[in-house]
């Protein structure tokens, strides 16, 4: 089963920059069906509740995407995981883009 997040009513904004997702030896993850790379990008997300700073993965092209600017979440999966006894969710999006009317802050 998948667990999507309704992004429609959250302010998304990118908190630093795309990164490449690397495993513990330093070499950039790829997705394992596709080999496409897969990429990091921290943001912070605002609704009516409070806000929350979460780290997004993506994969394929870098995402065109800076700090500061206001972003479009594509289908924000949230991911639940537990290993040797520490537990989180992991989040992944089809693509992160600009939201229209929008540019980074300087």
């Amino acid at each position: 089963m998948k667990l999507y997040v309704d992004t429609q009513s959250k302010q998304v904004q990118v908190t630093k920059d795309p990164e490449p997702k690397n495993d513990q030896n330093g070499n950039q993850r790829s997705e394992k069906n596709t080999g496409r790379l897969m990429w990091s990008t921290q943001v912070f997300v605002l609704d009516e509740t409070g806000g929350e700073i979460i780290t997004i993965t993506t994969a394929g092209e870098k995402p065109g995407v800076t700090v500061g600017q206001l972003v479009a979440v594509e289908q924000l999966e949230a991911i639940p995981w537990a290993t040797n006894g520490r537990n989180g969710v992991a989040f992944r999006a089809i693509s992160l883009k600009p939201k229209a009317g929008t540019s980074a802050a300087k």
